[in-house]
């Protein structure tokens, strides 16, 4: 018996999928949607929370990154979302849904709209609807693209919606190339992460761009550059593209991080969609299965999160992370800070560790499973995912960083 069929979630909160995904769906758009239809990462359970100010943004307080704070990856979670949203609104067709998925990916227009730097990507904002951090990420700029290709992939974008989102595209992909695949960030960092790197975390950014700029434009020169990146190789390993890719995903900076690695197979799976050449959407497939094979084994981390557990929210989230607060002025500085910083915070509130160890990870874990392209291994694996959406209590949890149940879940529906 494997780690992931011997779990079986026997005190689970909601002993109906459906009902559980739906209290998902219900909690997310009650707490976590703010006013510029942008996903916040942590609210109290009446949905109050406070948000960095203008000036600490600006000055980069608790960390130029934004990390741990309730700004920290609204364009990241936004783009995943609305694959959960696409496809609910497939199944219902309701006005409702239809419009939900506009706000996010209104949202995600927004977010490249705040700074003067081009093609630069925010996180968040601030109170006044603008103010941001000055950087963002590779991890937040992928499913910027995936979520607007799902939302014109959907259907539902109208003619004028469809103008407005592929002339953006092309902007911040332009952008983007022009930097040779660098993600744009404010003064003084200039940049966040790439899209060049030889590693599964990154070498489908680049193909998925280059992939879905030529789905929405036609121009030549896209296809041209994908069947390059394709091609291109690099890393330690001298590996192509397509090779890395048909590995599928790897952990290597933590025990595991599918929450975050859950980005590119995403990408995988548009990439595959999208093929029309046999041989590379063979490669693209088997990338998937190999990505849904490692995340199934992350799915019995939900056992270990106790729903009953009484928790408490921690809404002043900045106060313990300053004492150690000075400005930062290079990347690495940002991000050695904000290491230090968790770990004052893990200190006053335990219940964080807690729901991104055995919420966070099993649930983008769950995800990740029902991308995979086979349906007849996706089946098998239904009772295995619907364990984990029907583990929690969403009305209790204060990180909205459960979203991906809902996608899992309307994903299963098409498999079964």
């Amino acid at each position: 018996m494997t780690a992931a069929s011997s779990f079986v979630g026997s005190d689970c909160f909601a002993a109906d999928p459906a009902a559980a995904a739906e209290q998902a769906h219900t909690e997310i758009w009650r707490r976590f949607i703010d006013p510029y239809g942008v996903m916040i990462d942590f609210a109290d359970l009446d949905g109050s929370v406070t948000l960095p100010t203008p000036e600490e943004c600006r000055l980069g307080k608790p960390n130029a990154l934004g990390w741990w704070s309730p700004i920290e990856n609204g364009s990241m979670f936004n783009g995943m979302y609305l694959d959960a949203i696409v496809n609910r609104w497939r199944h219902t067709q309701a006005e409702a849904d239809a419009t939900k998925a506009r706000r996010l990916m209104e949202g995600l227009l927004f977010l490249a709209s705040v700074s003067e730097v081009p093609g630069f990507i925010a996180r968040g904002v601030s109170t006044d609807g603008k103010s941001h951090y000055p950087m963002g990420s590779d991890d937040q700029a992928l499913p910027w693209f995936y979520g607007l290709g799902r939302y014109l992939e959907s259907g539902l974008a109208t003619s004028a919606e469809r103008e407005r989102i592929v002339a953006k595209l092309v902007e911040v992909a332009e952008v983007f190339v022009a930097r040779k695949w660098a993600v744009p960030a404010e003064a003084p960092f200039n940049r966040r992460g790439t899209f060049a790197r030889f590693e599964f975390d990154s070498a489908p950014r680049q193909l998925l761009v280059a992939r879905l700029l030529h789905r929405v434009t036609g121009e030549a020169k896209w296809e041209t550059m994908y069947r390059a990146s394709l091609a291109e190789r690099g890393g330690k390993e001298n590996r192509s593209r397509l090779e890395i890719c048909e590995q599928g995903m790897v952990f290597h900076y933590a025990p595991r991080h599918c929450w975050t690695s859950c980005t590119c197979v995403s990408a995988l799976r548009s990439l595959y969609d999208m093929e029309t050449d046999p041989a590379v959407k063979a490669a693209f497939g088997r990338g998937l299965q190999a990505s849904a094979d490692l995340a199934l084994t992350g799915l019995p981390l939900a056992d270990r999160f106790d729903p009953q557990e009484p928790a408490a929210f921690y809404a002043d989230w900045l106060a313990p992370m300053m004492p150690l607060w000075k400005p930062q002025q290079t990347e690495q500085e940002a991000v050695a800070l904000a290491l230090a910083q968790v770990r004052e915070l893990g200190k006053v509130w335990p219940r964080r560790g807690k729901e991104t160890a055995f919420v966070r990870e099993p649930t983008a874990s769950a995800w990740v499973v029902t991308l995979a392209p086979d349906p007849a291994i996706l089946r098998e694996r239904i009772p295995a995912v619907e364990r984990v959406i029907a583990r929690y209590d969403y009305a209790r949890l204060y990180y909205s960083q459960f979203f991906w149940v809902e996608g899992a879940y309307w994903r299963l529906q098409d498999a079964k």
